[in-house]
């Protein structure tokens, strides 16, 4: 297994894991889902591998993008600079999606193991994958609304097909943080285990899947996933924009301030 600066990847049988290690918090950038997408890769060329665990060190599985990091978003604005992309006009949030999307093209089965909270672009992450263990204490929350913002990481596709286009509507529009509890009534989670458990219980289900045919899994997880990462791609280039356009208003700056100061912000439409 290769080594990886925010991530720790192992494998286990037949098994590969991959591990966040940003804590507490594991906030993501461009960097880090390029990591998780390479290793994903790394599983796919390994015939030994038949499914991966991705899990997270810390407090929270991942709490998406720190918007008030400006040491973040000034990495990120090099990162772009960098790649030297047709696309770079569009920013960083274009790079991480093109990222987001390689992760969606990974060829075996993935379980989430969510310890905490999966936030934003982290419960975009956390819906990347095919299943999810969690627990009472995690919670799930796509925010994006009270940042004065847009979804984004895809999951204007992946949300309403796995919990219902109402359900989603509900997460979208009130921007309410999910239970691990609701997470495995509404479908948003597969499995509710005791919170030391969850990495346990993530392996379990991806042993029991590694047990099973590689070359049925891979051929099951093709037509079950067919044309995913393409929807993926056209949601995140629709998200883009939007995301791209709200970033210039004075509710999406009070809206990060907000939620900095833990209070409720005062919106103007504008």
């Amino acid at each position: 297994m290769s080594t990886y600066k925010d991530i720790g990847v192992e494998k286990v049988g037949h098994v590969g894991t991959i591990e966040i290690r940003r804590p507490p918090l594991n906030f993501f950038d461009i960097s880090l889902i390029n990591q998780i997408a390479d290793a994903l890769d790394e599983f796919d060329r390994d015939i030994e591998i038949r499914a991966s665990v991705l899990s997270a060190q810390g407090k929270a599985f991942c709490a998406g993008a720190n918007f008030g990091d400006p040491a973040r978003q000034a990495q990120e604005a090099r990162e772009a600079e960098k790649k030297g992309d047709p696309a770079d006009n569009l920013g960083p949030i274009n790079h991480l999606y093109i990222q987001a999307v390689r992760i969606f093209r990974a060829k075996k089965p993935i379980v989430a193991a969510v310890q905490g909270a999966a936030i934003g672009g982290g419960l975009g992450l956390a819906v990347s994958a095919d299943f999810r263990v969690t627990c009472p204490e995690a919670r799930f929350s796509a925010n994006f609304t009270k940042l004065g913002f847009h979804p984004g990481f895809g999951l204007t596709v992946t949300l309403p097909e796995l919990i219902g286009k109402n359900n989603a509507e509900l997460m979208f529009y009130t921007s309410r943080r999910v239970t691990g509890e609701e997470a495995v009534k509404w479908g948003l989670a597969n499995e509710l285990v005791p919170q030391d458990q969850v990495k346990a219980g993530a392996m379990k289900l991806a042993a029991e899947i590694a047990e099973c045919s590689p070359l049925g899994l891979l051929s099951t997880r093709a037509t079950m996933r067919a044309n995913l990462a393409d929807r993926v791609m056209a949601a995140t280039n629709h998200e883009l924009a939007e995301q791209t356009r709200l970033r210039a208003t004075e509710d999406f700056k009070e809206g990060v301030k907000a939620t900095e100061e833990r209070r409720t912000a005062n919106f103007k439409g504008r």
